[in-house]
């Protein structure tokens, strides 16, 4: 192979990636190696639709003031995901604003941001933020067509399955297998006849180890994207309440906290309490498929009167592994986990792929060769 095509192949799959990569972190609600900026908040530095490499906070390190984070907001731009520099550290919180705004977000009634809320930090080299023009535009696009077509299967099977982010790790691995299937039925012996430029035709490997990629992608949506942080807003007040989350200062209530798991494989989640006014019990939990299963979960009001925010995180395995082993590597880093479980998916589905398809490549066709779309089609007419 030329260093010319290795260029080009490798081209197209840091394309694959990066696409992979942002549409999941925008259907994830949790950016995946890259993100982009949909408004001029935060403009000189990054314009409308301009992406950027998106570190996760567990593995960013502490946050001070100067990094762009990307934070679960309350108020601002209607809550949600939002990106802006950090400008302040206090007891409270961080102080946030865009580069392009003259007030702080919490001039605009926007509670400090806890650390719990940061997601994501962007990568700053030289302590600018690395930008990647124009990166979400086209994202954008394809996630919309995506969508359209997620809303026109499920109609078509009637079933609710297929939408949201489950759906499109059903869609992501039910391609995967489709393609895997083709790819069997399709490249016989005769396609891989032997011409005389042997630099010609599609490396099975290749092939293979996408398909491969696509289900470690689909494996880590349907792991990350019902965990992460979650909130529960409780008032401290002078008073008894019949209301749940209206709780009488200097004391606490106990609820329960569901973890459903609405696909065909069981989950480990292991639950951490978002501060010391927070427990819950117990930490580790097993859901089959298709149900749920409950946490007990006690959140405390301070002496002081107010309203206050109180966190849980999330953190969920496909069962795939010993229950032993996902509690050790969870121990060392909760991404740990899902490295493995990626790998153990990945890994054998690539070796069992090219040890059926082989290792050689799919060769171009002559002039006097038909094509197998040809073939098929004499053969069934």
């Amino acid at each position: 192979m030329t260093l010319r095509r290795y260029l080009r192949l490798g081209a197209t799959a840091l394309v694959a990636v990066v696409v992979l990569s942002l549409l999941l972190g925008s259907l994830l609600g949790q950016p995946i190696l890259l993100s982009y900026v949909e408004t001029g908040s935060m403009e000189p530095t990054m314009n409308p639709g301009d992406g950027f490499v998106a570190v996760p906070s567990a593995i960013a390190g502490d946050v001070e003031p100067g990094d762009v984070v990307t934070f679960r907001a309350e108020e601002i731009q209607g809550g949600g995901l939002t990106t802006h520099r950090v400008v302040e550290e206090t007891e409270q919180g961080f102080v946030t604003r865009g580069d392009a705004n003259p007030f702080t977000d919490q001039d605009s009634d926007e509670p400090p941001v806890k650390p719990q809320q940061i997601v994501a930090v962007a990568w700053q080299p030289g302590g600018s933020v690395l930008v990647i023009p124009h990166l979400g535009t086209a994202v954008e696009g394809i996630q919309g067509a995506i969508q359209t077509l997620q809303v026109r299967l499920a109609g078509l099977l009637g079933t609710r399955s297929l939408l949201g982010l489950q759906g499109f790790a059903y869609l992501l691995f039910g391609l995967t297998a489709v393609l895997y299937v083709l790819d069997l039925y399709l490249a016989d012996d005769t396609d891989r006849e032997r011409t005389r430029d042997r630099e010609t035709g599609t490396n099975t490997r290749l092939l293979v180890g996408a398909m491969a990629v696509g289900l470690a992608l689909a494996a880590t949506a349907a792991m990350a994207g019902p965990a992460g942080s979650q909130e529960f807003s409780i008032v401290s007040a002078e008073f008894e309440s019949d209301s749940q989350f209206v709780v009488e200062q200097g004391t606490s209530v106990t609820t329960q906290y569901p973890v459903g798991n609405g696909g065909f494989v069981p989950v480990v989640t292991y639950l951490e309490p978002g501060g010391d006014a927070v427990e819950i019990q117990p930490r580790e939990l097993r859901v089959g498929p298709r149900s749920v299963a409950n946490a007990s979960l006690t959140l405390s009001a301070p002496p002081e009167t107010g309203a206050y925010r109180r966190y849980v995180v999330e953190h969920r395995y496909l069962a795939v592994l010993p229950p032993s082993a996902i509690r050790s590597l969870y121990g060392i880093h909760p991404w740990l986990p899902v490295l493995a479980i990626d790998a153990l998916l990945a890994i054998p589905f690539y070796f069992v792929g090219t040890r059926l398809v082989g290792t050689g490549r799919l060769r171009t066709r002559s002039r006097e060769t038909p094509s197998t779309l040809s073939r098929l089609y004499h053969r069934y007419r």
